[in-house]
């Protein structure tokens, strides 16, 4: 946990400027994989935790907005669950840490929320995204489960967004934290990469260092021969001598700040031609994107600086063609990169993501494109000051979608289909870093990881 006073002033800013009735900020519960005491490892819910930090589950938070009084709800161990599973603090102990005198059963939550809800009272709650929840918050209101996102409030979404989003001293020292741990298990699976081992190894190897380091990977790890599948999970595959590795992958720390770093390497200890063309395109837009990073700039507008700079390499190299600025419009570009650059970062990896993205990256600023490629940009808003966020272009060579574009006669004025057909068997290329906006300009957070073509091939060369 943090320091008590960070979570009183939370909880203080959270009021301001709300409407009246009550705030439920629902913790996690334990979750079985197959039986009820075979469990998942447990992840608190992050907002749960922005406002009262603690780590535990079972336990729910009520704020009262008239009486401004903060209630933790939760069971304390029985007996049973101490033989089991061994001593914990109080929940009262804990819960004055983060500055609340008040604790209750958790049982008498529903009737508190009876009671609010006889007197006509507003209870604001967030989007659930556990069934349990949901389950558990249908029983309170009175409505199916299956309608109670029907029910959530979005002044408190807005509200908490608004706040969530400004990252403090604290927070930002935590992601650095994060992505130095990142950066080692990036390093190590530079270095253990070899033909004839599966991606599974080099899998285990950085979930290995994230745990040994107190935390967990911030999210399934992408680490793949087959980087031209976006989210790819699979580790089954044998690494073969000419092949690429994309590896997108994080570590959290026990405070559950994310880490999300992506670097690209040969199989081999050097790039051959042709991948050292398409990787310094790549390496050289995601260094642009980085540094256009202000305040007050759109994310929108950064996006497509990338877009164009992708569109011009590429034309270079003779994969696509006609007028840069027309194939951007048109989005020609996004045969190659199919995404957007990048997305708000936090306690979640893809920052408050559970409360839609068009709150957290377009804020009612910038209306979202439905164009395939840009309508995938999470992240479009204005800069602020305090952001925290991910600058991730990339460039692929997805078989299936080059057959279909080709069959359909997309983009053929913009793009050398012909030529793209040589590229089938590249895979893809994605380059990312973390970047914190300040009050002037930004700040690539944590130490430097290799990603020119020199620092990786000397990490290579050295395996």
């Amino acid at each position: 946990m943090f320091d008590q006073n960070i979570y009183v002033e939370r909880r203080r800013r959270l009021l301001e400027g709300m409407s009246g009735g009550l705030i439920l900020l629902m913790g996690n519960g334990e979750s079985p994989m197959n039986f009820p005491d075979n469990t998942y490892r447990f992840r608190q819910d992050s907002h749960f935790l922005y406002f009262f930090g603690l780590d535990r589950p079972g336990l729910a938070g009520l704020i009262d907005l008239e009486t401004q009084q903060a209630t933790i709800y939760g069971d304390e161990l029985t007996i049973n669950h101490i033989v089991w599973m061994g001593p914990m603090p109080t929940i009262s102990s804990q819960a004055e840490q983060a500055g609340i005198s008040q604790t209750a059963p958790f049982g008498e939550l529903a009737d508190k929320l009876a009671d609010a809800r006889k007197q006509g009272r507003t209870i604001h709650f967030l989007p659930p995204y556990r069934a349990e929840n949901m389950i558990q918050l249908g029983q309170w209101l009175d409505v199916p489960a299956h309608e109670v996102r029907q029910h959530v409030s979005d002044e408190l979404i807005r509200k908490v967004v608004s706040l969530c989003s400004i990252k403090g001293p604290e927070e930002v020292a935590e992601m650095e934290k994060a992505i130095n741990i990142t950066r080692a298990m990036h390093l190590a699976a530079m270095r253990a990469a070899r033909p004839g081992i599966k991606e599974a190894q080099l899998a285990g190897i950085v979930e290995g260092i994230a745990l040994a380091s107190g935390g967990q990977l911030s999210y399934p790890a992408i680490l793949t021969v087959n980087g031209q599948t976006l989210h790819n999970h699979y580790h089954g595959n044998v690494l073969k001598s000419g092949q690429l590795i994309l590896g997108d992958f994080g570590a959290e720390t026990d405070t559950h700040y994310a880490g999300d770093i992506t670097r690209t390497f040969p199989v081999d200890k050097t790039f051959t031609p042709k991948q050292k063309d398409i990787y310094e395109l790549v390496l050289d837009t995601e260094v642009a994107c980085i540094n256009a990073c202000r305040p007050g700039l759109r994310y929108l507008d950064i996006h497509l600086m990338a877009a164009r700079k992708i569109t011009d390499g590429l034309k270079a190299l003779g994969l696509m063609k006609g007028d840069t600025e027309e194939a951007v419009q048109q989005g020609a570009h996004a045969l190659f990169f199919p995404h957007g650059l990048g997305h708000m970062l936090g306690m979640d990896v893809h920052d408050m993501e559970g409360l839609g993205e068009d709150f957290v990256g377009y804020g009612g600023e910038v209306e979202r494109s439905t164009q395939f490629g840009l309508k995938s940009l999470r992240l479009a808003r204005a800069l602020q000051p305090g952001f925290v966020l991910t600058v991730e272009p990339g460039i692929y060579f997805i078989p299936e979608l080059i057959a279909m574009w080709q069959k359909e006669g997309k983009c053929k004025d913009f793009i050398n289909y012909k030529k793209v057909n040589e590229y089938l068997d590249f895979s893809g290329v994605r380059i990312e870093d973390n970047v914190l906006i300040t009050e002037e300009n930004h700040q690539v957070l944590g130490q430097p990881i290799p990603k020119t073509v020199a620092e990786v091939e000397a990490i290579r060369a050295a395996e």
